[in-house]
């Protein structure tokens, strides 16, 4: 029996310092939330589970009301902590290449990738069991969605982060707990 799960990347966010759960979205996210909506609202998704994070959640509330669903909030799928420091934008290229190289790897404070993917695969596990031959839609961030699948299919790492929109949607089939295939849907 074949579980599909729609990973749907944030929109677009502004960024402020401190303000990681409650940051919401652009002009730009929320017209392309409302684009995510049209793509997957004709795909027969049964559940829709989100980080707690409203960037997450608003990517989908479109979608979660024109299919009559509630969006059920999922601690484990929230972004990883990176630091309990600021980091600036230019290095985070760096540091995000030298986590994936060392996943051992975190600066003061944050999250390994090893950890942050412990947690992650272990919501994605719980809810491929509960959902089994279901089409779940799952609103998350731009690493934790690479590290859920890299945990089925290693060669999804700093590479395909970097090629990753805000939004972006990816459909993937799995039989049981085995990793099939991954499509991408979104379409700039």
């Amino acid at each position: 029996m074949k579980t599909v799960i729609y990973m749907v990347r944030h929109a677009e966010s502004p960024y402020n310092e401190g303000t990681e759960r409650t940051r919401g979205l652009t002009l730009k996210g929320r017209e392309n939330a409302a684009k995510v909506t049209e793509i997957l609202k004709e795909e027969g998704i049964h559940t829709i589970i989100s980080s707690p994070y409203a960037r997450a959640v608003l990517t989908l509330e479109r979608l979660a009301t024109a299919l009559g669903l509630d969006i059920q909030l999922m601690e484990d799928l929230r972004e990883r902590h990176f630091s309990d420091e600021a980091v600036e934008d230019e290095d985070f290229s760096a540091i995000t290449e030298r986590m994936f190289a060392d996943p051992e790897y975190a600066l003061p404070g944050g999250e390994s990738n090893k950890v942050c993917q412990h947690r992650v695969v272990s919501g994605l596990k719980q809810i491929l069991k509960e959902y089994s031959g279901k089409k779940v839609a799952i609103g998350t961030h731009g690493h934790v969605m690479t590290l859920m699948i890299n945990a089925f299919d290693p060669t999804y790492g700093v590479d395909f982060i970097n090629q990753m929109k805000k939004p972006d949607i990816y459909q993937l089939q799995f039989d049981g707990m085995r990793l099939e295939k991954v499509t991408r849907l979104w379409e700039e």
